[in-house]
């Protein structure tokens, strides 16, 4: 075997020494940067070192690379060459492997998932539209399907599932505290976030207890960041014919329900700040009254997606929160929040709000409604 070393500048000036010294049937063996002169490690050239080798005498029956052929590339080795060769194929498969796993899971991802037969999985479909969280959902279904399988031997009619699913819904609202204001307590605070309607529902509860309930009514605001707020509300008492006060400091507060201590109800408006500062709620129980002769309402909105609602509703740990208002039902088609608020937060639904109208647009929540708004029914 002839072996022999060149130094040059690039891989195509050794190719051409190479075949011209040693011929076609030559092999690289090795080749790697190299750096020569300079002076003190200083002005230093890079260049290539090359060993190549031929032996005629020899006629293996396995194919060699040629020259021809793709040559390694700087520092490597044919032997390096041909394990690279091997590891890139292992990982083409591996990544038509992969595209065929993700191709598949999207495929599936695709297609809806059936994992109840019919009618049940249209109800767990029109369940999770409604925004009713996936532990609801799934109690729901078992119960459906207990009742399924434990009647079996009859045919149920989609009627019936529909009033087994009603009658279950309905239980479980049934021990959570639902509908508007019993006038137990003299003072309601009225607490919520910005962009809720908070002011516009203050009015419409206000209007409600006046016009429908035949109580004496009057509003107190510390609602002091906003003057239109102020205005809002004043406009409002004097369609209403009812008194407000505005109170800037616990002491006026303090001045003005001791002044409407013989109404029957005294409604409190707050500022709707943003309520994930905890500081300025901690503010706010400076200000509102929050012992036990109050109650507390907290207003939320319909469009809001439900896991912000309960980080809203976290930021009330200092109050103790009684019942929430819905607003903006007519803006939305996902009422899941009914549902999901007081099962899983604990919370009573006392009014649910459905337009813009004074004193029109506003509900007492009623178990039944809950049920039927979530389920679309008459």
């Amino acid at each position: 075997m002839k072996v022999k070393k060149y130094t040059v500048k690039t891989m195509q000036e050794a190719m051409q020494l190479i075949r011209s010294e040693l011929g076609d049937d030559a092999v690289i063996l090795n080749s790697k940067e190299i750096e020569k002169g300079g002076f003190l490690g200083f002005f230093t050239k890079k260049q290539l070192e090359v060993i190549a080798a031929v032996d005629p005498s020899m006629n293996l029956p396995i194919e060699r690379p040629r020259l021809s052929a793709r040559v390694p590339s700087k520092g490597t080795s044919r032997s390096n060459t041909i394990t690279n060769d091997r590891q890139t194929k292992d990982i083409i498969n591996e990544i038509d492997q992969l595209k065929k796993m993700i191709q598949g899971i999207n495929e599936k991802s695709e297609a809806p998932s059936k994992e109840y037969p019919e009618p049940f999985q249209a109800i767990e479909e029109h369940l999770q539209y409604q925004g009713v969280s996936k532990t609801i959902r799934l109690n729901i279904m078992k119960h459906l399907l207990k009742e399924w399988y434990n009647q079996e031997k009859q045919e149920q009619s989609h009627e019936s599932i529909n009033e087994q699913l009603v009658d279950y819904i309905e239980g479980l609202l049934d021990p959570h505290d639902i509908g508007g204001i019993t006038f137990d307590k003299q003072v309601i605070n009225i607490v919520g976030p910005t962009g809720v309607g908070k002011t516009t529902t203050i009015a419409k509860v206000a209007a409600h207890s006046v016009l429908k309930k035949h109580k004496k009514v009057a509003l107190i605001t510390t609602d002091t960041y906003r003057i239109a707020a102020i205005e809002q509300l004043k406009t409002y008492a004097r369609i209403l014919n009812i008194p407000l006060e505005v109170a800037y400091s616990v002491d006026d507060f303090i001045k003005a329900r001791k002044q409407f201590e013989h109404y029957d109800l005294i409604l409190v408006d707050s500022a709707g700040r943003n309520f994930r500062n905890r500081l300025y709620v901690e503010e706010l129980s400076k200000v509102i009254d929050f012992k036990d002769e109050a109650d507390t309402l907290l207003v939320l909105s319909l469009t809001s997606k439900y896991e912000d609602m309960k980080e809203i509703i976290s930021q009330f740990s200092l109050i103790p929160i009684r019942k929430v208002i819905l607003t903006k039902k007519d803006e939305t088609s996902s009422y899941g929040a009914m549902l999901n608020i007081p099962i899983e937060l604990g919370l009573g639904v006392a009014y649910i709000t459905n337009g813009q109208n004074v004193p029109d647009d506003i509900l007492e929540a009623s178990i039944s409604f809950i049920s039927k708004s979530l389920l679309e029914v008459e």
